[in-house]
């Protein structure tokens, strides 16, 4: 059952950017680049993230090591 377009939520900022580069003609061999791009992007900021929940757990490499015992 398809969803009536005003059931449907709006496009996120991220899509509506998508849509404006799409529209302005990129070749299809640039598209693996920029898919890089964003992975690299998305990827730093997990690692930020992780790093800092690690930071405020009081983790450190005794405790990953704990982890990989299985202690």
């Amino acid at each position: 059952m398809m969803a009536s377009p005003s059931t449907r939520p709006p496009l996120s900022n991220m899509q509506m950017e998508l849509l404006k580069l799409y529209s302005a003609g990129v070749p299809d061999e640039y598209l693996t680049e920029i898919k890089e791009m964003i992975a690299r992007f998305l990827l730093s900021k997990a690692r930020e993230a992780a790093g800092k929940s690690w930071q405020e757990k009081g983790y450190s490499d005794k405790t990953a090591e704990k982890w990989i015992k299985g202690e």
